[in-house]
């Protein structure tokens, strides 16, 4: 459906653009379904008849490259990844490796959707007014009268007077490289070129290897212990943008940026005190030490992992190695990304203290400060978990941490592939990740406010730009990371998500369809060069049991419990078929200080019931420009009196739900209707139910 609204897109609001009759048209789009050689054709008869206007519609070329390279099948870099690019590659200790994400390709489902809707987004970003403020604050743009007809500026976030104005630029430079990777389509590789070549002169312009859309003035404020919106946090997203660049759309010119970069922060830094250091890295610096230890890997300078070193944060670091727990009401996000540079610090240099505090702090956020839908945080922030019920407001989630958060799962489970990872992994992404996108207009939420009541609050396309929307356009653009790893011993299967894996190490290709979550099937065929001895690991959630499997229709005894590895070794050959059944049931999640307040979920999806409209006042569910950073004040207007109870027996859940038809829709004898929280927009809702016993 999405391809044919983006075809009627074009021929609806851009008839001028075509100087062929729509029949013509609409019998070469038969021929374009079915031959990708067409395409080409396609374009260059666009481009013939269209000269004059083909850079203002050029949007529309850009969607239709991503719809015939999905047709044909910020930042972190993982054990595994990137061959021959990185000088410096892990040396400590890993089960299991990455596949790169050009080895993964999404087939259709709602996965491929989001990625979709995030790629006409991202395309339509217009290049000149995203590197306005670089220009501007370089001194190098001229246009008439100062500029301020000539260019539109961007708003948000990226205000020509927001402190972290740039930051989208980094996030898009991740995003077209992943989207890059993930497609194959030549326009985002284009997109992302273009914004490296322009920032190159920025940075030529400045003269000392400094890039930013803001003065360097914000970093000596920084440096001074004077108040300043986080510079370096801004930092971090160019140079992750910029190194994604170089290892996800082989652009060498971004690397020689991102060096000159490193260069110029080397010389910044290296001359200050300890007592400066310590006092500058009270402010966020986001994730730049992660990117540092990147940019080590990829060049072996020393120098970068000195940078590293610096922004190391003994107040937050330092608690972790000891294993204290308390991580009191500091700003989650900030914890994170320091947590992720020290991931990346063991599996460079092997250091112990590294690994045991990253895997000390992953337990600690999904034991203690995670909700029912894989999310964590409010108002930023952590809060006293022995209240845990009292924070269920409508600033939850941050969409940021959990961001954050599969990155880490992705490190450790690197280290050891343990399936409590990959199902933390797999709900948070169904659940926060998926439903984060508005279906009918693909914009973004900060939070996922599980206040009862509350409604999702999106993004608007010109005036926000937070950093839930910059990672939003990273977070669509890689669903294929997560699926598969792999080991000397074999293939894991983490997630069960239609997509097809290129495994050239062993001349296999295995192509999963499956209709989860609405099907509990999942069926694997592998496609082999030649008989190949390997051992297949499907994952056992934790949520399942009874799971059936069978191996070319013979069924499989497992011997295998939920939350494990069931291990398919054989001489693997062409055409060999793998057919799962993840039986899925519904069972009960209360918060841990009050067991009255509960979530339902099916099988790894929380369950949301319906609660309408009503109250609801435009521009809800978007947010308002006109006010100061609305989502973190916003007030939802709930009405008096909804409904927020559920009878329910607690040791048998599933009876006070029935499942209506074959898709994932639930009512109660109360009346109510639950569906997914992912599919859940543009409506109030409530997850964390009254519960009463029956």
């Amino acid at each position: 459906m999405l391809k044919v609204l983006i075809i009627l897109q074009t021929f609806l609001f851009y008839p001028k653009c075509f100087s062929y009759t729509l029949n013509s048209y609409a019998a070469f789009y038969h021929k374009l379904m079915n031959n990708f050689r067409y395409f080409h054709t396609f374009i260059r008869i666009f481009i013939k008849n269209t000269k004059d206007i083909y850079m203002k519609y050029k949007t529309i070329i850009f969607a239709l490259c991503v719809w015939v390279a999905g047709t044909l099948s910020a930042q972190s870099v993982y054990p595994g990844q990137f061959a021959g690019k990185m000088k410096l590659n892990t040396v400590a200790p890993v089960k299991v490796e990455s596949f790169d994400l050009q080895d993964v390709r999404l087939l259709p489902s709602r996965f491929r959707d989001n990625m979709l809707r995030d790629s006409v987004w991202m395309t339509s970003i217009d290049v000149n007014r995203l590197i306005h403020s670089f220009r501007t604050n370089a001194g190098i743009w001229a246009g008439r009268e100062g500029g301020y007809v000539t260019v539109k500026k961007y708003g948000g976030w990226e205000s020509l007077d927001c402190e972290l104005r740039g930051h989208t630029t980094g996030h898009l430079l991740s995003a077209y490289g992943l989207m890059y990777a993930a497609t194959g389509s030549e326009i985002f590789k284009l997109k992302g070129d273009s914004i490296v070549t322009e920032l190159g002169k920025v940075q030529d312009a400045l003269g000392n290897g400094y890039l930013s859309a803001f003065p360097e003035e914000l970093i000596n404020r920084n440096i001074k212990g004077q108040s300043v919106w986080a510079p370096w946090y801004t930092l971090h997203k160019l140079f992750s943008g910029l190194i994604d660049q170089y290892l996800y759309a082989d652009n060498a010119q971004a690397l020689a940026v991102v060096t000159k970069m490193g260069d110029w922060a080397y010389d910044k830094l290296k001359p200050l005190s300890e007592e400066t250091r310590r006092r500058m890295i009270r402010n966020e610096f986001g994730g730049i030490n992660e990117s540092f230890y990147n940019l080590y890997a990829v060049t072996g300078d020393e120098r970068y992992r000195w940078l590293a070193h610096f922004f190391y944060h003994n107040d937050v670091i330092d608690p972790l190695k000891e294993q204290n727990d308390d991580l009191g009401t500091k700003h989650t996000n900030t914890f994170i990304p320091k947590v992720l540079a020290e991931a990346r610090n063991y599996e460079l240099t092997g250091d112990k203290d590294s690994k045991a505090l990253s895997d000390f702090f992953w337990h600690t956020m999904i034991d203690h400060h995670t909700f029912a839908p894989g999310c964590s945080s409010q108002k930023e922030h952590y809060f006293d978990t022995k209240r845990f019920s009292h924070f269920l407001n409508g600033y939850t989630g941050e969409t940021c941490c959990t961001y954050n958060m599969l990155k880490l799962s992705r490190h450790l489970f690197c280290w050891q592939p343990d399936a409590r990872i990959a199902d933390y992994y797999e709900r948070a992404l169904y659940n926060h990740i998926l439903g984060q996108q508005d279906p009918q207009t693909g914009m973004v939420c900060y939070f996922l406010p599980l206040l009862s009541g509350a409604h999702k609050v999106y993004s608007t396309k010109e005036n926000s730009f937070w950093c839930c929307v910059g990672s939003g356009f990273e977070n669509h653009a890689k669903y294929g990371e997560g699926i598969y790893y792999r080991s000397a011993a074999g293939i894991y299967i983490n997630l069960f998500i239609p997509s097809v894996v290129r495994w050239k190490e062993k001349g296999i290709t295995l192509k999963q369809e499956t209709a989860f979550p609405a099907g509990e099937a999942t069926v694997l065929t592998v496609e082999a060069d030649r008989p190949v001895r390997t051992t297949v690991y499907l994952r056992y959630p934790s949520w399942s049991e009874k799971v059936t499997v069978r191996v070319n229709g013979k069924k499989v005894q497992v011997k295998r419990k939920p939350g494990s590895y069931i291990a398919l070794n054989r001489l693997w050959q062409n055409g060999d078929r793998i057919e799962a059944a993840y039986p899925m049931r519904v069972h009960l999640e209360t918060t841990p200080d009050n067991p009255q307040k509960g979530a339902l979920l099916y099988g790894p999806l929380v369950l949301a019931g319906e609660r309408g409209t009503e109250g609801m006042q435009a521009p809800a569910p978007f947010s308002n420009p006109e006010l100061y950073n609305d989502y973190y004040t916003y007030d939802y207007h709930i009405p008096a009196g909804l409904k927020t109870t559920m009878a329910i027996d607690r040791k048998h859940p599933a009876r006070v739900l029935q499942r209506v038809g074959k898709e994932l829709k639930f009512t109660t004898e109360q009346g109510d209707v639950l569906r997914p929280l992912y599919d859940m927009h543009h409506q109030r809702y409530v997850v964390y139910w009254d519960l009463k016993d029956k």
